[in-house]
């Protein structure tokens, strides 16, 4: 709807820069910047204003959006809503972006949508979309470049050098060649591509590998504060994209970028080693226990099987005892077992496999006792 004001505002001119000037006023009004193309106006709005101006709608189509018949329209509806458009006011928002939003936003189209939120409140006649897209780029390059700056600054120039090793001489990611430091590993896989490899099945040799992982890890000594004061999406973000190179990428890239990004995978990897240690060491302590339990259990039965009948004999010897409570052994419990010599080979029998429980309990007590030494 034309207000007053607005009317005002299109009285003197005529014909489709009339209509042309309502529309785009009106248009500007709404989405606080002016449209790309004749197209991007609705049909409807174009009809309803058409008939407030007293111009035909088919006008529309010969508005002329070249040269200064545009620009002089523009400006004068930017000065009636107060908003200003200088390269100096897009530079400010790309320097607020970098500073204010992309430590702490990923995504592109929120960061695209805030400026235009800004541009609002400031008066500041948001950046067409295509150029919307290259002010949030400009944005995030920059802010990239100082993290990397700032993060590379706080480590030693022995530990950048320890960095640089883990891809140094790995060639194209297949585990080929190798430095003095010895990059490539025994199992023929680079460090680099080591560092981003899950653990194997548990076992000892996969335990053992975690270790050395994990102890190569510590000796590069990052700073612990080194991401202290990064959000935690910029913390997760930058080993994501690390894991997903390779080496010859990366040795290609500026050396700020390419040591935060392993300094970026190597402290998130040393939290996630450590928890897949603690798995595996778990796991494998379960396995050891479920083998022993089966040997022992084997051995028992083994052992139970010796004296055949045994459940019988003890159920006459029960019967044979609270029957006659007051007769001898010799008369009353010998002959319901078979004699003497088969009650010894019972009570040799049960002996035996009290003392081998025994064995078996202290035994596993002390393997977990070892091995939880050795892993601490």
């Amino acid at each position: 709807m034309l207000l007053e004001d607005d009317m005002k505002k299109v009285r003197n001119k005529s014909g489709a820069t009339r209509l042309g000037f309502a529309l785009l006023l009106k248009f500007f009004e709404a989405e606080a910047r002016f449209p790309e193309s004749a197209k991007e106006m609705p049909a409807a709005a174009v009809e309803y204003v058409a008939q407030q101006v007293k111009v035909p709608a088919g006008a529309w189509a010969d508005y002329d959006w070249q040269g200064d018949r545009i620009k002089r329209p523009r400006k004068e509806i930017r000065k009636a809503y107060g908003f200003a458009n200088t390269e100096e006011d897009q530079e400010r928002l790309a320097e607020w972006l970098a500073a204010e939003l992309c430590p702490v936003e990923l995504s592109r189209e929120r960061l695209a949508e805030a400026v235009v939120a800004r541009c609002r409140n400031d008066c500041i006649e948001p950046p067409a979309p295509g150029r919307g897209g290259r002010l949030v780029g400009k944005a995030v390059t920059d802010f990239e470049a100082r993290f990397c700056r700032s993060r590379v600054e706080r480590i030693s120039h022995a530990n950048r050098s320890r960095l640089e090793d883990l891809v140094v001489g790995s060639g194209d990611g297949t585990g080929e060649g190798a430095d003095s430091e010895g990059v490539v590993s025994g199992s023929g896989q680079s460090h680099f591509a080591e560092l981003k490899a899950d653990p194997r099945a548990p076992g000892l040799e996969s335990l053992l590998a975690e270790v050395n992982k994990l102890n190569r890890v510590r000796r590069l000594e990052l700073p612990a504060d080194l991401f202290a004061d990064v959000s935690e999406k910029v913390v997760e973000a930058w080993p994501a994209r690390a894991s997903k190179e390779y080496p010859a990428n990366l040795e290609r890239m500026k050396p700020e970028r390419r040591l935060t990004l392993l300094a970026a995978l190597c402290h998130v990897r040393q939290t996630e080693i450590t928890d897949s240690l603690v798995d595996l060491f778990i796991q494998l302590v379960l396995k050891i226990n479920t083998r022993a339990g089966r040997k022992v259990d084997k051995e028992l039965n083994a052992e139970l099987k010796k004296v055949r009948g045994k459940e019988g004999m003890l159920l006459r010897v029960a019967e044979a005892a609270l029957s006659e409570p007051s007769g001898t052994v010799r008369r009353v419990i010998y002959p319901v077992v078979g004699g003497e010599k088969t009650l010894k080979a019972l009570a040799a029998e049960a002996a035996a496999n009290e003392a081998r429980g025994r064995r078996t309990r202290r035994t596993g007590a002390g393997c977990s006792r070892r091995c939880w030494g050795r892993w601490s």
